[in-house]
This record gives C-alpha cells, sequence and structure tokens, in this order.
C-alpha cells in the first residue's frame, strides 16, 4: 500500500482523471465498446439485472457508468425525518461532529469548515456542529447516482476544486485531510430534520462530478476558483430524490444538523443500499 501510495504522488492525478473522463464520453466503435463495458462488469461483478436498460443499450462507458436503476428496485425508507442512505456504497467513518471535527480513518481526522471550503465555510460548519457524520464509500461497481437522504429544499451549493487522491484505502489511510483535499461539490438541504448536506467527493479517474439540479460540473477544466452558489429559489427535492451522479466511483460524507442514533448496520465496512435507513432522529 505504501508503494501505491508513492506512485499516485507522482502522477498527474487531475490531467489523467479528466483524459480517462474524456475517453469513457467517446461512443467509439459500438462492438469494441460494448466488449470492454461487458469485461470491465465482469471484472468488477456489476450486477446489471438491476440496471434499467441491459449493457447493449449503453452507447459509452460514461453512460454505462451512470446508469440508472429499474423501477422500484431501491424501495426509499418512509419518515420526513428519518435519513436514508443517498447511494449504494460501504459505511467508512461516522459519528457526532464535535468540536467541528470528523473522522477520516484511525489516527486522521479533519476540519468541518476545511471539507464544505468556500467563503461561508466557518459559518456552514457551525451550522451542523453537535449533529451526526456519515462517510459512504462508492467502488466501482457500485450505482453512481445520488439521491437525497432526505426530502425539502436545495439551498444551493459549494463546488471547492482541489486534487484526485484515490478515496479508497490507500487514500484514506495515507493522504492526511484526504476529503479536504480533493476536489468536492456540496448540496445544501433544508429539511423538517434540519439543515443536511451531501458532500460529494471526486476522486482519481472519476471523470467528473455532475450535479442535476444546476449546471454544475466539476474536473471540467483547470481551475482553483470556488463556486458558491445559494440560490434565490430553492429547489424542492422528494427523499430519495436524484441530486447528483459521480462518473466512476467515489464517496459522499453526509452532515445533518440534528445529532440521531446510527443504526446498528451503520459501522465501518458494512455495505448500505440507496433508501436503506441510517438511523433515528434523537
Amino acid at each position: 500500500m505504501a508503494l501505491q501510495y508513492t506512485v499516485l504522488k507522482l502522477l498527474p492525478k487531475n490531467a489523467l482523471s479528466r483524459a480517462v473522463g474524456a475517453l469513457c464520453r467517446l461512443p467509439g466503435p459500438r462492438p469494441v465498446v460494448q466488449a470492454s463495458m461487458r469485461a470491465f462488469a465482469k471484472a468488477v461483478n456489476v450486477d446489471m439485472s438491476e440496471a434499467e436498460f441491459p449493457l447493449e443499450h449503453y452507447p459509452t462507458f460514461t453512460e454505462f457508468f451512470t446508469r440508472r436503476l429499474k423501477a422500484g428496485a431501491r424501495p426509499i425508507t418512509p419518515g420526513d425525518t428519518l435519513p436514508v442512505s443517498p447511494v449504494d456504497g460501504t459505511v467508512g467513518m461516522c459519528g457526532r461532529i464535535e468540536q467541528g471535527t470528523l473522522v477520516q480513518a484511525k489516527g486522521r481526522t479533519y476540519t468541518l469548515a476545511e471539507l464544505v471550503g468556500g467563503p461561508t465555510a466557518k459559518l456552514d460548519a457551525e451550522v451542523f456542529e453537535g449533529g451526526t457524520f456519515v462517510t459512504i464509500y462508492l467502488a466501482p461497481y457500485n450505482y453512481h447516482r445520488i439521491h437525497t437522504p432526505l426530502g425539502g429544499q436545495i439551498q444551493g451549493y459549494c463546488n471547492v476544486p482541489g486534487n484526485l487522491w484515490p478515496v479508497n484505502a490507500v487514500g484514506v489511510e495515507n493522504v492526511d485531510k484526504l476529503f479536504c483535499v480533493n476536489e468536492r461539490l456540496t448540496t445544501y438541504i433544508e429539511s423538517p430534520a434540519g439543515a443536511c448536506a451531501v458532500v460529494k467527493v471526486g476522486a482519481t479517474n472519476v471523470g467528473r462530478i455532475r450535479a442535476l439540479y444546476a449546471d454544475v460540473v466539476t474536473n471540467a477544466k483547470m481551475t482553483r476558483e470556488v463556486q458558491r452558489v445559494r440560490f434565490e429559489r430553492p429547489v424542492e427535492v422528494a427523499k430519495g430524490g436524484e441530486i447528483a451522479m459521480f462518473e466512476m466511483g467515489s464517496t459522499v460524507v453526509l452532515l445533518f444538523q440534528k445529532a440521531f442514533e446510527l443504526g446498528e448496520k451503520i459501522t465501518l465496512g458494512t455495505p448500505i443500499k440507496l433508501g436503506e435507513p441510517l438511523g433515528k432522529v434523537a
């Protein structure tokens, strides 16, 4: 793992990720693209039985990666104040937000203000002090669309450019403040259970993060400019509604204003699916 980290330090990760993303969006000769997608799906064990369409329907890798699920494949647990997982993935670190600090991995922490970033980072962080955070990692075989953990109104977003370290075990265990140095797009939601934020963290070979409620695409060009937008008219969104997509696997960090009791299943390394409950409001 140390050798992998050393090699990754030397790679131009952002440029490489843009190049991979561009290649994934190319249609190419259909038989070649389909053969490649079929090989990838087999290699990482993608469950195509849950996809909206068969593999042959998708003309590019990007459309295959961002495929929707069949209707009803992920029932959303009801309850206006009961948060659910917004993605399919594996639970990472989670718990109470105390003194503005979150846990990345054993022996590594980061601050909430650094995570959300932008011109109002300190104020945004204060909103979630004493609340709950949950980290979920999406592997390449997972469903890559991101939904809302609670219904309500999208108040705005903050896009912070950054690096694109991998967010798997190599990155989490070796890169200090990984989720704060990587590119990220935070969506702010006001819900019946209080404020909620969905922080989507970019990663190596994640071509882009694309928002579905506004014209926002990350890593589309070389820029260091932070974009912080607050909507004049908040966007209504139902619980479990789509809000973004990863064009490959990555990580989301969920922030909740209120503390709630995490479910028994919400522990490090446990698989979770979109719509499954994260716990209950205290």
